[in-house]
């Protein structure tokens, strides 16, 4: 079974940096696109940063020049490099990735999200 666990959340002032983790285990042939995204308390669901195997990346306005999203394929770990944060980004982080176990059929997989509250 595939699992995709993220770690690094927690709890920073404004203008405070998280690096967050998401790990990809399990039986797995390859990895497309991974990313991250967030949800706050009463909104939907958005995308913060997705990354692709060859490196091209696209990320939401909202957290532009300020988060970096980076991989590293040999450890099938996505990375988000969040920097300048603010009371907005407070949300559940999910890790998100698209892979295949046996290089035939691919599914979309989810971690089990991570908190970052940012205090003003």
């Amino acid at each position: 079974q595939v699992q995709l666990v993220e770690s690094g959340g927690g709890l920073v002032q404004a203008g405070g940096s998280l690096r967050l983790s998401c790990a990809a285990s399990g039986t797995i042939f390859s990895i497309n696109t991974m990313g991250w995204y967030r949800q706050a308390p009463g909104k939907q669901r958005e995308m913060v940063a997705v990354i692709t195997r060859g490196g091209s990346t696209v990320y939401a306005d909202s957290v532009k020049g300020r988060f970096t999203i980076s991989r590293d394929n040999a450890k099938n770990t996505v990375y988000l490099q969040m920097n300048s944060l603010k009371p907005e980004d407070t949300a559940v982080y999910y890790c998100n990735a698209d892979l295949t176990q046996y290089g035939r059929t691919w599914y979309n997989y989810w971690g089990q999200g991570t908190q970052v509250t940012v205090s003003s």
